[in-house]
């Protein structure tokens, strides 16, 4: 009696129910089709994109040269912790394209600090996060939004240190060379010397000198940004 009545307790309904099959037809709608469509005139939940120089770095197509929010010392904070996640394996701590993956034979990263990438509209880098570039992959799925550019911040702030002047320093303030402050921690004045690059890197584009401790290239022209030789390469593939 006991194993009856638990037999009859081990019924599959649950597991058994009809459901439907993605892209298969349907007699339980009018218009036969299991897969509902979207809702009209509503949105999902987080994909709201008003603004759309947030989420895409163009204004009518074209790259610019402004953040979407102002900079405060947590968006550059923020910046450079992602930055140093996902960044530096190929354009190093300083932003000068001689990361570790560089060294093991890798092709070499943009230099951040020469004159292509110093002319370069903030919202440049935040378009080759999103889409990739050349050998560069998207980082869209692993970055937020707000992430890339708060890395696009930081990244100024890179080329700034890379690059100033005595007379950027507030006054009162003393400077010290990179080679005293090794000095001063323990390490060989050669750590703050040029970062040579192996004999296996191959680069992509004319190699003009060298810019903080690596190869740099010429301004590219406006014509050849990011945004622009994507268009040119969905208009080239187009019957």
């Amino acid at each position: 009696m006991a194993l009856l009545m638990f037999a009859a307790g081990c019924r599959q309904d649950m597991q058994n129910q009809p459901r439907m099959f993605p892209q298969r037809g349907s007699s339980m709608f009018a218009d036969g089709r299991s897969v509902r469509p979207q809702v009209e005139h509503t949105v999902a939940r987080g994909q709201l994109y008003e603004d759309d120089y947030f989420y895409t770095g163009l204004i009518s197509g074209k790259e610019a040269d402004f953040m979407p929010f102002p900079v405060t010392m947590q968006v550059l904070e923020r910046g450079q912790e992602r930055f140093n996640v996902y960044c530096t394996p190929c354009h190093s701590r300083v932003g000068n394209g001689a990361g570790m993956i560089v060294e093991r034979g890798y092709k070499p990263a943009a230099n951040f600090h020469d004159p292509r990438h110093i002319n370069q509209p903030i919202s440049h880098y935040f378009y080759v996060m999103t889409n990739g570039y050349g050998a560069m992959p998207d980082y869209k799925a692993q970055i937020l939004p707000q992430d890339r550019w708060a890395i696009a911040a930081y990244i100024r702030a890179l080329q700034l240190s890379q690059n100033a002047k005595l007379s950027d320093v507030p006054a009162g303030e003393q400077v010290e060379s990179l080679k005293t402050v090794a000095q001063q921690q323990g390490y060989p004045e050669s750590d703050a010397g040029p970062w040579p690059m192996p004999a296996t890197a191959v680069y992509g584009a004319p190699i003009i000198g060298t810019v903080a401790g690596a190869p740099a290239q010429n301004p590219m022209p406006v014509a050849k940004s990011a945004a622009a030789q994507q268009q040119k390469k969905g208009a080239a593939a187009k019957p």
